[in-house]
């Protein structure tokens, strides 16, 4: 009986939504991310905190610590970039879901899935490029980081920021950390923040809500 309620719901927002015209979401303020990619030991402590707020088996992975090494003797190189979903400004996973299920919050711009309409399609998965919606086959739905919603609104902040122990992970308003003027033990005082980072897709694509403290091999030149 509550398969044929869920499947009669999904079939409504599907509905509903074939009749609404995508207007992209203008939220009062946009939280973004900051990482540290200088000072990031890659403990990997911020994935296995998210891996278990959010109950994800082996495989999906909100959060991806990405180790990049180069360089030959006498200058190697080695660093870390740290990711999850971007709570893009312009995000591309948004107008392909064909239930609505994907949507994007007025008061702090974070994008969240809702679970219950989700059919498991996988659209979104194909359209970010930044790899953040993940597929969880147990449940046959997709799901990403949503910066731990519950959190937010509680006033404290995501799991991963909370469990970094180097404090090179943080959260703040995108604009005032683009600016530099948003205090944070990710990026001190003379740090330059940068929106991109080489081997990262096009920040003009979907106008990530992420900076960085870039390696100086890392920098997009």
């Amino acid at each position: 009986m509550s398969d044929e309620k869920d499947l009669s719901r999904i079939k409504e927002a599907v509905r509903r939504h074939k009749k609404e015209v995508y207007v992209p979401v203008v939220p009062d303020m946009q939280l973004g991310f900051v990482h540290n990619n200088v000072d990031c030991i890659g403990c990997r402590a911020c994935e296995i905190a998210c891996k278990d707020k959010n109950g994800l088996e082996p495989g999906p992975r909100f959060r991806n610590v990405m180790y990049i090494e180069g360089g030959t003797f006498p200058e190697p190189y080695a660093y870390k970039v740290n990711m999850s979903c971007n709570h893009c400004a312009e995000p591309a996973c948004l107008p392909t879901c064909p239930t609505g299920a994907i949507y994007k919050r007025k008061k702090d711009g974070i994008v969240d899935i809702d679970s219950t309409l989700c059919i498991g399609c996988r659209r979104c998965e194909a359209a970010c490029p930044f790899g953040a919606p993940q597929f969880i086959p147990d449940r046959n739905i997709v799901s990403k980081c949503n910066m731990c919603v519950d959190e937010i609104d509680a006033g404290r902040k995501p799991y991963c920021v909370m469990a970094c122990m180097m404090r090179v992970l943080d959260i703040g308003d995108i604009a005032q950390l683009r600016a530099g003027t948003w205090v944070t033990k990710a990026m001190g005082p003379h740090d330059v923040p940068v929106r991109a980072v080489k081997n990262m897709a096009d920040p003009e694509l979907t106008n990530p809500s992420i900076v960085f403290v870039a390696h100086s091999k890392g920098r997009v030149e």
